[in-house]
């Protein structure tokens, strides 16, 4: 981090993927706070409910749950746990219940972001009808991608276009023709 630092002034986010115990979260989280870091993302494994807490009160960056809120009935839990949650549309069974998810934990004064794994663009699409909603998203997936089976979200630099239209604005590409 602090080589990376030394390059840019970009915003950075830290996802610990549950890799922390609550002794390194501790020792850690200062220090990328004085980085310039805006918040770190699943720090400790998705049951420690215990550590969490503690962590939660001590924590000088706010801490977003990803691993630990996964379904609806997960917010709850997260509440006093997490200063916001991470949604996984793919995860959570959808736009539907990522709408229930948000509403839940805006009720709780909490953060929302919507991430993405390995989306194509259609997935990323569905993410961006949620963007008026989010703090913060994460909407690359179709970068990961070697190829992607529909057109339509573009990406140049760090900015998102989304297309404009009925429905997800996108185009299968007909990459999965099947024979």
């Amino acid at each position: 981090m602090e080589a990376l630092r030394g390059h840019t002034d970009a915003v950075f986010r830290v996802d610990a993927n549950a890799g922390w115990t609550l002794e390194e979260a501790l020792q850690k989280i200062p220090a990328l706070k004085a980085l310039g870091v805006e918040f770190v993302e699943q720090p400790l494994a998705k049951d420690n409910w215990e550590g969490m807490k503690t962590l939660y009160k001590e924590s000088v960056l706010p801490l977003i749950a990803d691993e630990s809120c996964v379904r609806e009935e997960d917010v709850d839990k997260c509440n006093d746990h997490f200063h916001g949650i991470n949604i996984k549309l793919t995860k959570c069974s959808g736009i539907t219940p990522a709408r229930r998810m948000i509403a839940k934990a805006r009720s709780y004064g909490m953060k929302v972001m919507v991430g993405s794994m390995n989306e194509s663009t259609v997935g990323s699409a569905a993410i961006a009808h949620l963007l008026p909603e989010l703090d913060y998203v994460d909407m690359d997936g179709p970068l990961l991608l070697k190829e992607d089976l529909a057109t339509g979200i573009a990406f140049d630099h760090g900015k998102v276009t989304v297309p404009r239209g009925p429905g997800l604005g996108i185009k299968y590409t007909g990459l999965y023709e099947r024979e």
